[in-house]
């Protein structure tokens, strides 16, 4: 293996670990909203809300999982750390302190649809994170090693 060669292993090796991050994260996307799905007509009826939420909470992870996948940009991991720990802070509201109309959902920490969703919001979150601290690792290592811009010409004239 020739230096070359090192040298494309090294950077050929973050993008494929950063394409793999990207579906690995579009499909936890798609599981938190598939989660939510089925709950949504029991939620509707008991407390409307809560139903509302899950729609819009499903439709968005929708979305963000296709966009995540699309267009690789800081605002579509952000917007999905942001969704995903909102849900999870929803969750455990609801489990401790409660919310209105869903009071005896408090404890009832064994539902089956929670255990998917809340794995796959928490490590959304993680994943979010993980990206966005090397994205801006990466980027600032790159404005580290660029070369200083060159001086205008009336500056080295002494203008």
């Amino acid at each position: 293996m020739n230096r070359n060669d090192i040298n494309a292993t090294a950077t050929s090796r973050p993008r494929e670990d950063h394409r793999a991050r990207r579906w690995v994260t579009s499909a936890l996307l798609l599981v938190a909203a598939g989660s939510h799905v089925p709950l949504v007509p029991e939620h509707l009826r008991e407390a409307p809300y809560v139903g509302w939420s899950f729609i819009v909470l499903s439709v968005t992870c929708v979305l963000l999982a296709a966009w995540i996948v699309l267009v690789d940009q800081v605002a579509v991991w952000l917007l999905s750390a942001a969704v995903c720990l909102g849900a999870l802070v929803a969750f455990l509201a609801s489990r401790t302190v409660g919310l209105p109309q869903i009071g005896d959902e408090v404890g009832n920490w064994t539902e089956p649809l929670g255990f998917p969703a809340v794995l796959s919001e928490a490590l959304v979150v993680v994943l979010a994170g993980t990206h966005l601290r090397t994205a801006l690792t990466t980027r600032a290592r790159m404005v580290a090693e660029r070369p200083p811009a060159p001086e205008p010409e009336d500056r080295r004239r002494g203008c």
